[in-house]
């Protein structure tokens, strides 16, 4: 018996909500059972009473507004929890088209994929401007190079996750999931694909999208910040090695003028030279011992997991 769970993220989305659930599957090839999951993420409208005026298998709330990437890791949690064998996550809005649900998990089902990324048509969708679609297309790169994957739209929230993949992945971030969780199933040697998709028209304004800049910041900082988490000593060694570069071209320039006579008046040059270098030294070890860290960190990871499955063996 195969059970998919889909789990809808939801603030206040009373408006939108029942229009997303109507337009769920109830069937799947492959699939035995199909149930709907809502997070109800602090909402103060009716999210809830549309949730169960139709018909929602599972509601998690939480007490307050937690932001989106909580909501995600909640429920996650509460799908395995369910018995989910598979667990697709979409949105509230009706952004994307539910029609291709059974193309998202069928990569699992076959066993080619762990976690599967609804590609958007990005450059074919009218209400993107041109700064967005650009924007998208970059953080889809820059998402590619750190991870390792060939994922095409890295910001898309409609995917679909193994049993497995949803009880390894974490997600530090208190502001979005979505690439965090790429980055983090490459570096973890997860199985990730990606599957073309429809998506449907606005139904209103972004949340998560306030204003691009502030997206653009966010999103660089979280990719730097899981950069460093799972590959930190690559990250500081070469931060390290350019810190020490600098200051080595720096000491040079004073030997060069002392070579010739002139030394007595670039000493600056040899303190900022001397202090450099010892700074990029000191970031160099700061990258051994966070790698050190790191390493701990994956077998915590991995015994909780572990533990997991054993508490699941006796549960049955």
């Amino acid at each position: 018996m195969t059970k998919l769970v889909i789990q809808i993220p939801c603030y206040n989305e009373a408006e939108t909500l029942g229009v997303t659930l109507a337009a769920l599957p109830r069937s799947i090839p492959g699939i035995d059972t199909v149930e709907v999951l809502i997070i109800d993420d602090g909402s103060t409208d009716a999210t809830v009473a549309v949730a169960r005026a139709h018909g929602v298998h599972h509601i998690v709330s939480l007490r307050r507004n937690c932001g989106l990437a909580r909501a995600f890791v909640a429920g996650l949690e509460a799908s395995v929890r369910a018995g989910a064998d598979v667990v697709v996550n979409t949105d509230a809005d009706n952004q994307y088209n539910a029609d291709d649900i059974p193309a998202l998990v069928a990569p699992i089902l076959a066993g080619t994929a762990e976690i599967v990324i609804g590609a958007r048509p990005i450059h074919a969708i009218p209400h993107f401007s041109p700064v967005k679609k650009a924007l998208q297309r970059l953080g889809s790169w820059a998402v590619r190079a750190a991870s390792k994957t060939s994922v095409e739209d890295a910001p898309s929230g409609f995917r679909a996750f193994s049993r497995m993949a949803a009880q390894q992945l974490n997600v530090f971030s208190d502001y979005t999931y979505t690439l965090e969780t790429i980055i983090q199933a490459g570096q973890k040697g997860m199985l990730v694909a990606s599957v073309p998709i429809r998506v449907n028209g606005p139904t209103r304004p972004s949340r998560l999208i306030r204003s691009t800049l502030g997206y653009l910041r966010r999103s660089v900082l979280t990719i730097i910040r899981i950069f460093i988490t799972y590959r930190p000593l690559r990250f500081f060694a070469v931060l390290g090695g350019l810190i020490f570069l600098a200051g080595f071209l720096v000491g040079a320039r004073f030997l060069y003028f002392f070579v010739v006579d002139r030394g007595d008046g670039h000493v600056q040059s040899l303190i900022l030279g001397s202090l450099l270098m010892s700074t990029g030294f000191v970031v160099f070890i700061t990258g051994i011992l966070a790698d050190l860290i790191a390493v701990n960190r994956k077998l915590l990871e991995r015994i909780a997991w572990r533990l997991t499955q054993i508490e699941e063996k006796l549960d049955r």
